[in-house]
């Protein structure tokens, strides 16, 4: 049997002939590999699966959903401009809640320093959003946007300015009702914040940095959060589509079109974290100020602290005691016409086991002033029973 040899020429050939091959075969499967992909991203499953009980369109992808859905809801989205004065006390006045900032512009900021003790005050103008929930008028936005206007003036989509006057208010939740002399008016709709869910798509609308109709999108980040510089009581929805000052009162809304929450707050040391109040809360608020002009806000009065192990075995109490303890009663506050002391252990409510401070503020809300709720407390080991009448929130502005 006689061996055969390829000579280097032979052998060159026939390696340039393989490397033809193997790059044919790559570029084949990237070519075709793509199409594939593309084609899958309209029939995969995430494109055409259920948002809020709605398909989302096929193509999503690949189609302007985004753009369509803005063009629709900046019909109903106002921009709104402030003249106010601000009091500056003194030169260590910094801007309000240190690490987190409003998304109210300014253009001649009142919380620049001051001589220390000298007490001036400033005018100065500034730029934030609304949304038209009434044809006849009504604009709802956020309480830090009109709070101590002297003159608001709010610019219709259609381009018409128009004097604005504040309807009603309410700082617990920083949310107002501002209108103007119009009919006919693009009404938002209105989504349920209750079905939002971290990884949800969120685009943003507002006036940020006097930029109007500026449109931004990103996903639901986390639900739930709450932040001392709003409020204790109201659960933020944070979301990372860029907002900025100037977006406060401007609309969150879903894929779907619909207003999930009112952009509010952002992390001033931060990137693309910012904060909505929900729409459930607005709706609340605004359906109490259109029929009453106030805020009805149940309280018991007290300051609670959550029940831990340390705590307990301070409280001479087993380890696994469970409640809330009641660490200060307001003298003003309608717990104190009851017997209830510092150092009570809030066990149960209406007969529902209580696990944190949280709890007991939901299960207050649910009812209204002047209604009684019963407790059940642990107090030096021995259970009491005891009744507390539900007062009425005093408010802190003018409604």
């Amino acid at each position: 049997m006689n061996n055969h040899r390829l000579n280097p020429f032979q052998l060159l050939l026939l390696t340039s002939a393989l490397l033809a091959m193997a790059l044919f075969g790559w570029f084949a499967s990237q070519w075709y590999g793509s199409k594939s992909i593309a084609s899958s991203l309209d029939e995969s499953p995430a494109v055409s699966s259920k948002v809020h009980g709605k398909g989302v369109p096929s193509g999503f992808l690949t189609k302007n959903v985004i753009s369509d859905i803005a063009d629709e809801a900046l019909k109903s989205v106002v921009n709104i401009d402030v003249k106010s004065q601000a009091s500056i006390p003194d030169a260590d006045y910094a801007l309000p809640f240190r690490h987190f900032e409003f998304f109210f512009g300014d253009e001649i900021s009142p919380f620049k320093m001051m001589p220390r003790g000298k007490k001036q005050f400033r005018s100065f103008t500034g730029a934030g959003s609304g949304v038209i929930i009434r044809a006849d008028g009504y604009i709802l936005t956020n309480n830090h946007v009109i709070k101590d206007a002297e003159d608001i003036q709010v610019t219709l989509p259609d381009g018409r300015k128009l004097k604005g006057e504040v309807v009603g208010r309410d700082s617990f939740t920083d949310l107002a009702l501002v209108r103007v002399k119009a009919s006919n008016l693009p009404v938002a709709k209105f989504g349920k914040s209750d079905r939002v869910r971290p990884g949800d798509w969120a685009i943003a609308i507002g006036n940020p940095l006097g930029l109007d109709h500026t449109v931004t999108f990103g996903i639901v980040s986390a639900l739930g959060r709450s932040l001392n510089d709003i409020g204790p009581n109201v659960d933020l929805i944070q979301t990372d589509a860029a907002i900025n000052p100037g977006n406060s009162g401007g609309p969150l809304l879903n894929i779907d079109g619909e207003i999930i929450g009112l952009n509010t707050v952002m992390q001033g040391n931060a990137q693309n974290i910012g904060f909505a109040i929900p729409i459930d809360v607005a709706r609340n608020v605004v359906e109490q100020l259109l029929s009453d002009g106030k805020i009805a806000r149940p309280y018991l009065g007290i300051y609670m602290q959550n029940m831990d192990e340390k705590m307990a075995r301070s409280l001479g109490l087993p380890a696994d005691t469970a409640g809330v303890v009641v660490a200060k009663v307001s003298p003003e506050g309608p717990a104190a016409g009851s017997d209830l002391r510092v150092g009570d252990v809030i066990t149960r409510i209406n007969g529902k086991p209580i696990k944190d401070g949280k709890q007991v503020q939901s299960i207050v809300r649910d009812h209204k002033p002047g209604e009684k709720i019963n407790l059940l407390l642990n107090r030096n080991g021995s259970l009491i029973a005891s009744e507390v009448k539900i007062g009425d929130y005093p408010s802190e502005v003018k409604q």
